[in-house]
């Protein structure tokens, strides 16, 4: 071999091992877009479906009016007599919504009975069943996550005291008012007592209370708790909470139902991305053969020397070097149709490992799923 030949080899050899370094960088930084992003979309779609299927969670709200303005319903007194909803709940069953409006005017989560995996990774935030319902004296606690699967309580570090925390149920507003938090280890059970304040003794008191994961971006070694105390209820049917309610500029009071923080609806709504995945794969074959017919793809027809000098003026760049070179060199007609092509084909890829790679990865790689949380059927 000759030592211009093994030069273009070196370079060959190099270029392959810096686009396989970067194919890997690319791979990483998906990997973070899909757990931090990809899968709160997922728990959004989750939600959304779930309000669905409860008539009472996704009806409007009886306004009162026929112009759009809403009633602020009637606090009633810490003192009257304070009814308890639900009573009771099944593992996985929708209790209600939690609003925090410290964390954006739209923010709102579905809460669920139970703490599992199972239930935070897709339902919002889980109650505790072993401690109180909204309403009762004792403690409401509450788990989220801080981070992945739409961080509902991503936030938690940006309450200040007299924030409002409020749950709403079928038929009641109940408003907390945050009061102080602590870091404990994840061993330390005293957050979900009846009385966290002084577990040895009855509580006296209604409260709410929050945990999630500390620290927020990395394995959490400890857990980050939240405590609120009961201010007043009020029924839905006559309106909303003042502290959910806002004046437009023409004065006109409204309560924002848009959810999950503004995220559009046709992106809650999509769920799955097999269907996309599909229309891909099928826009793909019918772009290559059409491109294989009109321009007649070397391995379809074969060209003259004057059709491939015909083709070498279509060709408006390049195809890179390498492995990412040889992709491009493979499709068929001028630059501009192969990389239309390559593009389509690199959707693909990131739509499948979306779709089916990192929550495969998520679930089997010990590392990956003590890092993300996840479970099989998210």
């Amino acid at each position: 071999m000759s030592g211009r030949q093994q030069g273009h080899a070196a370079i060959v050899v190099v270029t392959v091992l810096a686009q396989l370094l970067l194919t890997l960088a690319a791979v990483c930084g998906l990997y973070i877009a899909w757990m931090q992003w990809w899968t709160g979309v997922n728990a959004a779609h989750d939600q959304y479906e779930t309000r669905q299927s409860v008539p009472w969670a996704h009806s409007t709200l009886d306004s009162g009016s026929t112009d759009g303005t809403v009633r602020i319903a009637s606090p009633q007194p810490a003192d009257s007599e304070v009814p308890v909803q639900p009573q009771s709940a099944q593992t996985g069953e929708l209790m209600g919504m939690v609003y925090i409006p410290r964390f954006g005017q739209q923010w709102n989560r579905n809460l669920v009975q139970g703490v599992e995996l199972a239930q935070l990774n897709t339902a919002g935030l889980g109650h505790y069943p072993i401690t109180q319902m909204p309403g009762a004296v004792g403690n409401v606690a509450i788990a989220g996550h801080r981070n992945g699967y739409g961080q509902p309580l991503g936030d938690i570090d940006q309450l200040r005291e007299g924030d409002a925390i409020i749950v709403r149920t079928q038929d009641y507003w109940y408003v907390y008012r945050y009061t102080n938090y602590k870091i404990v280890t994840p061993d330390d059970t005293s957050a979900i007592v009846p009385n966290p304040e002084d577990p040895t003794a009855a509580p006296t008191k209604r409260m709410i209370t929050l945990t999630t994961c500390e620290p927020k971006y990395s394995t959490p070694t400890h857990r980050w708790i939240a405590y609120g105390e009961f201010e007043y209820w009020a029924k839905t049917a006559d309106g909303v909470p003042k502290e959910l309610a806002s004046d437009n500029a023409h004065g006109v009071t409204q309560f924002d139902m848009r959810d999950f923080d503004g995220m559009p609806t046709w992106l809650v709504k999509i769920g799955s991305l097999a269907t996309v995945f599909l229309w891909l794969v099928v826009a793909y074959i019918v772009l290559f053969v059409l491109g294989a017919l009109i321009f007649r793809w070397p391995r379809w027809k074969r060209r003259t020397a004057s059709d491939a000098r015909r083709a070498s003026d279509r060709t408006v760049t390049r195809a890179p070097a390498g492995f990412y070179g040889w992709i491009v060199r493979l499709q068929p007609g001028p630059a501009v149709v192969q990389w239309i092509l390559v593009l389509i084909l690199a959707l693909i890829a990131v739509v499948a490992l979306f779709e089916w790679g990192f929550p495969w990865a998520a679930s089997h790689i010990d590392f990956l799923r003590a890092m993300s949380g996840y479970t099989v059927g998210n």
